[in-house]
């Protein structure tokens, strides 16, 4: 048995399908029950760092848990995008722009392996539905829409991480166990293109929320969803309290419903509006995320402390904005700046650039937008320019008020951006692990999951082969005629015929059905540039 278990664990590490080699790890892991994930989204070290200064200092719940860092580069870029950042953590493979659960369209950075012809946009495992095959429950948490990158990474598999109607459906019928965020806009027969009433079928499945009051009142026992906004949710500075709940609330209780299941859980936790914050360059939106991140983090080391058989592990996609404590205005002064210079007005401020245009009215004078700011932000000198920008940026498609005040504060309060964009660094890695088995050092970012695979005694590369089989040159073999239904272009379905029986898989789904019975499916069916791609389980229902 003890030599089987140790076959098991290098097959694990070693992992081949397509041609593509998953990556080593430079240490071995003993499995744990649960693994709780939190990503940062884009924050960079200089966030952090200034979160820390503004608690005066005082340790952040990350801190004691740094170990390493973390290679961001994507399969043909320097710089990644939140998509393949996030595919290279949930699935162990580096993608190209927009791509969410698929292997890459191009190659070109060094070490990534050549594209196998044939193989492009093949759907991949993630961790979750790994750990699904063994009986584990998975769960998402996150504070932008259900769709957005690093939450449809771990659940859904599109070439392009825009289109939301595949991806949401996807998350739907993909068999989580939690999920808490935003985005019911995106659920609702209205907003869809195939009509589809996700947000009913969420509700026939699900034990459905969508206030702090539900969430706090919930108790474990049943698969929940809640979604507490159309789209995104607030960002930490102006959530109502009362109405929406935190992050940190929502991280406990998905622990507490997951840690139900004796077989254990996987959970992603996303800080996603820090990634938000540092596009518009808004320092006071990005250090109250990053505080409210931390708290979430918090809630998941006290709880794997006290489990110990969980392991937490944090580490954002991308750095974001290239800030920095210190700008042009100190250059000659960078060694006297203290604390009060750089906090004096991010301190002030009541709320973020985002909210800022509920505050301000697109007619308003600048006798208005200078009290409102001063108000706001404890900014007394506006200047004239700097009104007029504002005025622009509160009519109707201006760019949003976050780009346009967020640098007016950083300005004074010697924070420099280099960029709205996402950044190249390498990023901190903080993992928490009951035996201290983790490993140390510089990783890529595909190891992540292999690590997280690894702790969870799965296999990345088996799960692929089993749920994503490309199915018509396998249904042809065993005689069946096969054609892509296409009645309803926004639905189309895989029909299989073969004698007197008529296979139907629809797109998205994690159902088939055999001459009209309903048959339930271990994974869902992708369907990509008129690629059919569904589990073995869905294979074998031909004879």
């Amino acid at each position: 048995m003890k030599r089987l278990f140790s076959f098991v664990g290098l097959f694990l590490v070693v992992g081949w399908f397509w041609g593509y080699k998953l990556p080593e790890l430079p240490t071995k892991v003993k499995p744990v029950k649960n693994v709780i994930i939190l990503i940062p989204d884009g924050m960079s070290m200089g966030g952090y760092t200034l979160a820390r200064w503004y608690k005066n200092g005082a340790p952040l719940a990350m801190d004691d848990m740094a170990c390493g860092l973390v290679r961001t580069y994507s399969s043909d870029a320097v710089i990644a995008d939140s998509a393949p950042a996030a595919t290279a953590y949930a699935c162990g493979v580096k993608a190209v722009t927009k791509n969410i659960g698929v292997m890459p369209q191009k190659a070109g950075m060094p070490g990534v392996p050549a594209i196998v012809r044939g193989e492009e946009n093949r759907p991949i495992a993630n961790v979750f539905e790994a750990a699904r095959l063994i009986g584990k429950s998975t769960g998402l948490v996150f504070t932008c829409e259900a769709p957005h990158a690093t939450p449809a990474a771990y659940s859904a598999h599109s070439p392009d991480r825009k289109l939301y109607d595949d991806i949401l459906e996807q998350q739907v019928y993909t068999g989580l166990d939690v999920v808490f965020g935003g985005g019911w806009k995106f659920m609702t027969s209205e907003t869809r293109q195939d009509k589809e009433n996700l947000l009913a079928i969420v509700q026939s499945n699900y034990i459905y929320i969508s206030n702090r009051a539900q969430l706090l009142a919930l108790r474990p026992g049943k698969k929940v969803w809640g979604m507490f906004a159309p789209v995104d949710l607030p960002y930490e500075i102006d959530r109502d309290k009362e109405k929406d709940p935190s992050l940190a609330e929502m991280t406990a209780k998905a622990i507490e419903v997951l840690s139900a299941n004796p077989k254990g859980f996987v959970l992603m936790v996303e800080g996603s509006k820090i990634d938000w914050a540092a596009h518009a360059n808004d320092p006071v939106a990005l250090i109250h995320d990053i505080l409210a991140f931390d708290e979430a983090v918090r809630t998941a080391k006290e709880f794997a402390q006290k489990d110990k058989n969980t392991v937490v592990i944090v580490l954002t996609d991308h750095g974001n904005g290239g800030i920095t404590i210190g700008n042009s205005s100190s250059d000659n002064s960078y060694d006297k700046l203290k604390i009060h210079d750089v906090f004096r007005f991010i301190k002030s401020a009541k709320t973020s650039g985002e909210n800022l245009k509920n505050l301000i009215a697109s007619n308003s004078s600048p006798k208005e937008i200078r009290k409102t700011v001063a108000s706001y932000y404890g900014i007394p000198d506006l200047s004239d320019e700097e009104v007029q920008e504002i005025q622009k940026a509160s009519t109707k498609g201006s760019p949003s008020l976050s780009y346009i005040v967020g640098p007016m504060l950083s300005k004074r309060s010697y924070i420099g951006w280099t960029t709205h964009g996402h950044t190249g660094e390498d990023v901190p890695l903080f993992i928490y692990s009951p035996r201290n088995d983790h490993p140390t050092g510089t990783l890529e970012n595909t190891q992540i999951a292999v690590l997280t695979a690894n702790y969870l005694r799965v296999s990345l590369s088996e799960t692929t082969r089993r749920l994503f089989v490309e199915a018509i040159p396998e249904f042809e073999k065993k005689g069946a005629s096969v054609e892509t239904d296409t009645t309803d272009p926004n639905n189309p379905v895989l029909t299989v015929k073969k004698g007197n029986t008529t296979l139907r898989f629809p797109v998205n789904k994690n159902i088939a059905f055999i001459n009209n019975q309903t048959v339930t499916l271990p994974g869902v069916t992708v369907y990509i540039n008129k690629k059919w791609y569904l589990s073995q389980d869905g294979l074998n229902l031909l004879k």
